[in-house]
């Protein structure tokens, strides 16, 4: 059997996120199909994690085995985006070594939450629409806190079947340009909601409802009421996969 990996991107809003589920769409289960169908056998995919309903992603990785493609790897890209949906787009397929992971091998996973300021018709499926006062330098305070510690219960969605709610964060940054605040999280790996949970909090602190220090208090509470609300899912990207091959 030879791996392959799948190097794609999708806009998520009409999809239940990326993993494949009985009775709803999804990003996985549409490349699945259409896969399977042109290879003309039943392929399985793994991905290199989960976004959830509504999420979109700039880059994402999946890995698949097969016996034999009779297509270039070019050739079956093209088919494939062919067949695919236009909120979906494939930009590559190449083999890989067997022991590669698309969700294991992965070492980090950057996200970016979109938040316009201004009302922007061309944003507005894209990005989160808030024009308030916001203290921002409150916000990158609250932002430090995230690097001293492991455990986000808090920020978890409750009643997931996860071994573990540890997280490593590895980056978080908040930046405004073009009327556009844009909140950056990187880790190792992400609980589910966890980054939109962490910017419905970021913004209670930056309306002045919670101070950042709250921030510190909310994580050591591992309290999922404790935190703020989950901000829309439209806003949400996964922007980036880091792997030690890549």
């Amino acid at each position: 059997m030879q791996r392959y990996l799948i190097s794609l991107a999708y806009n998520g809003s009409n999809y239940h996120g990326w993993q494949m589920q009985e009775n709803a769409n999804s990003v996985q289960s549409e490349i699945t199909t259409k896969l399977s169908l042109l290879l003309q056998q039943e392929i399985s995919i793994t991905g290199c994690g989960r976004t959830d309903t509504g999420v979109h992603a700039k880059e994402f990785f999946a890995h698949f085995d097969v016996e034999k493609i009779n297509l270039s790897q070019v050739d079956l890209v093209y088919k494939l985006n062919s067949f695919l949906s236009g909120d979906i787009v494939i930009y590559s397929i190449t083999e890989v070594s067997n022991d590669f992971h698309a969700r294991f091998s992965a070492l980090s996973r950057t996200y970016r939450y979109y938040i316009s300021t201004v009302k922007n018709p061309f944003r507005e499926k894209l990005s989160y629409y808030y024009n308030g006062a916001l203290n921002i330098d409150d916000m990158k305070l609250a932002c430090s806190y995230l690097f001293d510690h492991r455990d986000f219960t808090s920020f978890s969605k409750l009643h997931t079947q996860t071994a573990t709610n540890n997280c490593i964060i590895k980056a978080a940054d908040i930046s405004f340009t073009n009327n556009e605040i844009i909140i950056t999280v990187t880790a190792d790996r992400f609980l589910r909601n966890m980054v939109r949970a962490i910017v419905g909090t970021l913004l209670e602190i930056g309306k002045g409802k919670l101070t950042p220090e709250d921030m510190n208090n909310i994580i050591l509470a591992k309290n999922r009421s404790n935190a703020g609300f989950s901000v829309p899912a439209h806003g949400l990207f996964l922007e980036k996969v880091m792997y030690p091959e890549l």
